[in-house]
Parts: C-alpha cells; sequence; structure tokens
C-alpha cells in the first residue's frame, strides 16, 4: 500500500513537473539589449521606461521580458545577444537602441534564427538582415523629409557633422543618395566626432569657414546639443537640422536658447496634438502620449519610448499568427514570428504607418517624417 501510495505520489510530481515545464516553455520569451548607461542612454532609458508598462500577456501566453543593458558598448551588445540565444532561448531579440550595438549584434541573432527588432536604424550589408526588423525609420525616409523642407527653404549646400560611427555614416550616405534623386542640396564639407567627444571646437570652426547654407547634425539623445551649441558660438547663422535621434527635449534642456530655431525630422508620436484628425498616427500617438505621461509625468513624451510602444502594437499583430504555427520555445515559432511580420500589412503605429515585406524589413515609408521646429523651447510642426 505503502508502495502503491509513494509511486502515485511520484507520477504525480512527475505530471506537475511536466505541466509546470510546458506552462513555462507556453512564455513568450523576449530579451532586450538597450543602452541604459553610456553615450547612448538618452535612448535607452526612455525605452526601458515604457518597455515596464507592457501588457504581462499577449494572446492568451505570458510575456517574459528580460532587459540587459550594453552600455552603449558594441562587446556587451554582443555578449547580450549570446545570452539571450543560447541561455534564455528566447524568442524574439529586441535592440539595441544604439546602432553599432544593434548592427554587432546582429549576426549572433541571425545565426541563431531569430527575430531581430533593432530599436535603431542599423544598416546591415545586403541580404545579412533577413532576421532583422527595424521599429525606427530608416535614414533615407526620414532624409527625404528632411530634403524636401530643405528645397522649399532654399537651401543649396550642407555642411555635415556626424558621430563617426555606424549612425553617422549611414545617415550621410542616405543623405547624399537622397538629394541626388531629388534634385536637393549638396554637401560640400563634412566633419566627424565620435559619440564620447566633449568638444567639437575644431571641426564645427572648419565648417563655419564652408559657410553652408544649412548644417546637417547627425548625433542622438542629450549627445545632440552639443555640437549644434559649437556651431552657434563660432557664429554659424545658417538653418541647422538635426536627424530622428535628436527628436527628444533633451535636445532643448541642454541646448538652451542655442537650439532655437533648430530643424529636428521626427516621427509623429511626440507631438499628437498637432496632427490633423486624418492622421493615420494621430489616434495612436495620443495613447502612447497618455500613457506614458501618466505613468512618468507631463511633458516627458519620448520619441524613443514610441518605438517601445510600437513594438506591443507589432507584438500584438504577429504573436497569434504565429502561435499557429509552433508553441513558444521552439524554431518553429521564431520562423514564425519572422513570417508573420513579412506578411502582416499595413500597420499603423505611433510613429507613421508600417508595412513590412520579405524585402524590405525598414517597414516605413517616405510619407512618415515631419519636421519639428524649435520655438520657444517646445517643438511646432512644420506645415
Amino acid at each position: 500500500m505503502k508502495a502503491s501510495i509513494a509511486a502515485l505520489t511520484r507520477i504525480a510530481a512527475a505530471a506537475l513537473a511536466a505541466f509546470a515545464a510546458s506552462a513555462a516553455q507556453a512564455d513568450v520569451t523576449i530579451g532586450i539589449s538597450l543602452p541604459l548607461t553610456g553615450p547612448a542612454s538618452g535612448l535607452g532609458i526612455p525605452m526601458a521606461n515604457y518597455i515596464k508598462l507592457w501588457p504581462k500577456e499577449i494572446a492568451g501566453e505570458k510575456l517574459n521580458v528580460i532587459v540587459l543593458d550594453d552600455a552603449t558598448d558594441p562587446t556587451k551588445g554582443v555578449n547580450n545577444a549570446r545570452r539571450f540565444v543560447t541561455e534564455d532561448k528566447v524568442d524574439i531579440v529586441m535592440g539595441s537602441a544604439a546602432t553599432p550595438v544593434a548592427v554587432a549584434m546582429a549576426p549572433v541573432v541571425a545565426e541563431a534564427k531569430t527575430v531581430q527588432f533593432a530599436f535603431s536604424p542599423a544598416v546591415l550589408p545586403a541580404g545579412a538582415d533577413g532576421w532583422m526588423f527595424r521599429l525606427p525609420q530608416g535614414n533615407a525616409v526620414m532624409a527625404y523629409a528632411m530634403i524636401e523642407h530643405m528645397k522649399k527653404n532654399g537651401v543649396k549646400t550642407v555642411g555635415f557633422l556626424g558621430y563617426t560611427d555606424a549612425y553617422g555614416e549611414s545617415w550621410l550616405k542616405d543623405f547624399q543618395d537622397q538629394s541626388t534623386l531629388l534634385g536637393g542640396p549638396k554637401v560640400i564639407a563634412t566633419e566627424r566626432f565620435a559619440r564620447s567627444d566633449t568638444s567639437v571646437t575644431a571641426q564645427a570652426l572648419k565648417l563655419v569657414s564652408a559657410n553652408p547654407d544649412a548644417m546637417l547634425v547627425v548625433a542622438s539623445g542629450s549627445g545632440a546639443a552639443m555640437p549644434e551649441k559649437a556651431l552657434v558660438e563660432r557664429s554659424y547663422k545658417g538653418k541647422i537640422y538635426q536627424t530622428h535621434a535628436a527628436a527628444t527635449r533633451d535636445l532643448m534642456r541642454i541646448g538652451g536658447k542655442d537650439v532655437e530655431g533648430t530643424f529636428v525630422v521626427s516621427g509623429p508620436a511626440v507631438i499628437p496634438e498637432q496632427l490633423p484628425a486624418e492622421h493615420p498616427s494621430k489616434a495612436l500617438a495620443a495613447d502612447f502620449v497618455a500613457k506614458y505621461e501618466k505613468a512618468y509625468g507631463a511633458g516627458n513624451r519620448n520619441q524613443f519610448a514610441g518605438h517601445a510602444y510600437d513594438a506591443v502594437v507589432v507584438l500584438e499583430k504577429v504573436i497569434p499568427v504565429a502561435l499557429k504555427a509552433g508553441k513558444p520555445g521552439t524554431p518553429e515559432f521564431r520562423a514564425a514570428i519572422r513570417s508573420a511580420t513579412e506578411s502582416m500589412g499595413r500597420t499603423v503605429v505611433s510613429h507613421g504607418v508600417l508595412n513590412y515585406t520579405k524585402s524590405n524589413h525598414w517597414g516605413f515609408t517616405t510619407e512618415t517624417g515631419l519636421i519639428l521646429k524649435v520655438v520657444n523651447g517646445d517643438w511646432k510642426v512644420e506645415h
């Protein structure tokens, strides 16, 4: 009798363990690498803030979210990616918000045949982005909006002052390519600096002496104010443009009066109140702002947090489809996430409209970009 009870106990324990394992396997596990410290922390921290507001489950499956700091360091990003795919067995990788880190992570994630939703416009070699989708707008899409604005305002020549890394170089290339296609301004002087630099005086002097009609500053977060201030302090009087990585209040907080009148290309997420009623993203942008500012205070809306909001919109569309092909934790499910993303069709998000396909893992169209102007320390949409 005692033996029989013991046997039944073992069977029950084994069944319970199997059930627990099955339940754990059903969790959708997402590994997220963000620059929570280092030069790009101004991008990563707002994203991490919104990730804390994510739903606990999607399509009845619990979300198991692991967030690691990559410190804006490609080596740490690669280590995070390896941990995600080997130890945590994640279904999806997200990150980084720092372009050089996202690029470095990509081969590790692709080798594991796992989708990577990059939180930056990471450019990979041709044919190497089969498992990467970008959640921010691509540089070419945003350059389109910027160049059209420059043409309207009579800008014929541009000076470039940007990061000497993947983000800076890809912006320079995409800007020049798009400007050639659109009959836009010519880049007549280029200067570069590292994300960790605290001064660009020499570069600013050279650019100001070239006297272009406008300057294009390619930097991100709080780091975008320093190069612009250097240009203004060297008495540059032309127009100054910044990229979507600078569409944050840190630009105005640190730049102060020196950034008044700056033009910044941006997605629509940060200014829903200024969008016309017919704008496709108006409702979602307003929802994002309401949720973020309820949690973190009025006026704290942030372009980068908007991408974390949009990640949920995408997940809510692709996870239910992928579940029909396999359970979370399996190669079938991971492959199905990619297929579902490539075929999800027109999807409105807070930053515009996404339409990924097998041949286009960038998603956003040229209608996405808006030009914001800094007016009295706030954003004003240019029409």
